[in-house]
């Protein structure tokens, strides 16, 4: 037979892909961790030349990545279900093994910060022992978890990838650690620690984002979760500062509350002998300064109000309206001069926020002067030495009439 000497045809241009496969990396989770470990050894614990090591290795990170991290915390990959080293070779250069201060631990953080750059699938390991390691606080030492504290302090401070607060402050909200006051302390060394460079505000604002920001009564065990407890301890702890910023933060939800129940009573139609009651007992409980009281309630009534969008007329009657309708509860709460004129301040503020009122004004205070809330003291006082400014000029001049008629009224008397 003779041999065509013509090519087969060939398809152009197919050629077979080989996979490459890491033959070298070790295939189980303790060779891995004995991989990590001797490369710490090697290189005598310089966090430098460890992550440049680690950077060339070919070991099988995306499969063993949260072992890597126990490796860097602990010095070992841990027993399951523990926060002890497993068998094995254990390196004596882990974030556990540190003195506890910020200047031994700040070169683990910037080596993981490393470490993440050049492999950043591992930011969702890093989470994942975080979260295992918080959640697990009470299996460690307590010097352990003060390290834990500065770590993850610093770590935020340096805005280390990978950890959100929400997976550092939700997981220590775990009942039986919070009961044992395990959570405060770690907390307050946290707060101490990342204070030492940033601001309240920059605290808040991961607190924020944490969702704890008001729940800080929280991180306290239940037996002692008051405004005063909290107090007590981050004062001692010289973190004034955020003892200002919760019991303000308190007050504002405290008010908040009793405007929101009086905004509601009031629009259910309540009786006015009811709400002055539960308005009574909201201040008694929150121990509220009386000023902030004749605000909070002029506002709620303000608030009950159904406002038409164009009709002036009708606003108007509906403000006048509700003024008759609660003064008694405006009474009670008014009960000197100074709230007096807080309350008049609250009303020119109200009218002069608010374009569709700016004629109303001289009513509303005629209509609060015939139901014996305002005195007439009260008023002349706004007349001739009121501070506030907003459209005062306005308001005097549409007030004037009236301060007239009490003017000759006292003269006739």
């Amino acid at each position: 037979l003779l041999c065509s000497s013509k090519e087969k045809p060939t398809l152009g241009g197919t050629r077979i892909k080989t996979r490459k496969r890491n033959i070298a990396a070790p295939l189980d989770p303790a060779a891995f961790s004995d991989a990590v470990v001797q490369i710490y050894l090697d290189n005598a614990g310089d966090l430098e030349l460890v992550a440049k090591s680690i950077e060339s290795t070919d070991l099988n990170f995306s499969r063993y990545g949260d072992i890597f991290f126990e490796v860097v915390f602990i010095g070992r990959r841990t027993q399951p279900g523990t926060v002890k080293p497993d068998e094995g070779e254990r390196h004596p250069y882990s974030v556990i093994d540190c003195e506890p201060k910020r200047e031994a631990i700040l070169p683990s953080v910037v080596y993981i910060q490393k470490i993440l750059r050049r492999r950043p699938s591992l930011i969702k390991n890093l989470e994942n022992v975080t979260r295992r390691f918080l959640q697990s606080l009470e299996l460690f030492e307590e010097n352990e978890r003060k390290k834990l504290a500065i770590f993850t302090a610093l770590a935020f401070s340096q805005k280390l990838s990978g950890l959100p607060p929400e997976t550092v402050f939700q997981p220590l909200l775990k009942d039986n650690l919070v009961a044992k006051g395990i959570v405060l302390t770690f907390v307050t060394d946290f707060f101490k620690e990342y204070l030492v460079e940033n601001s309240l505000e920059d605290l808040i604002s991961i607190l924020r984002r944490g969702k704890m920001e008001d729940n800080l009564l929280d991180f306290l065990p239940p037996v002692r979760r008051t405004a005063e407890s909290f107090a007590e301890h981050f004062t001692k702890e010289g973190l004034t500062d955020l003892v200002e910023y919760h019991s303000k933060k308190m007050f504002e939800v405290k008010l908040k509350e009793i405007k929101t129940v009086l905004t509601s009573k009031v629009t259910e139609e309540s009786s006015v002998d009811e709400v002055i009651e539960t308005v009574k007992q909201l201040v008694k409980d929150a121990k509220l300064p009386e000023i902030e009281v004749v605000r909070v309630v002029w506002d709620g009534l303000m608030d009950a109000v159904q406002w038409s969008g164009k009709n002036q007329q009708q606003n108007a009657n509906s403000v006048l309206r509700q003024v008759k309708a609660w003064a008694p509860l405006l009474n009670t709460v008014c009960s000197s001069g100074k709230l007096e004129l807080e309350l008049m301040y609250k009303v020119q503020m109200q009218c002069y926020e608010d374009a569709k009122l700016m004629k109303v004004f001289p009513e509303v205070v005629r209509s609060l002067y015939d139901l014996d809330v305002l005195a007439e003291d009260t008023i002349l006082h706004w007349f001739r030495k009121g501070t506030n400014t907003k459209g005062r000029q306005t308001f005097v001049k549409s007030l004037e009439p009236f301060v007239n008629w009490l003017e000759e009224a006292e003269e006739e008397e």
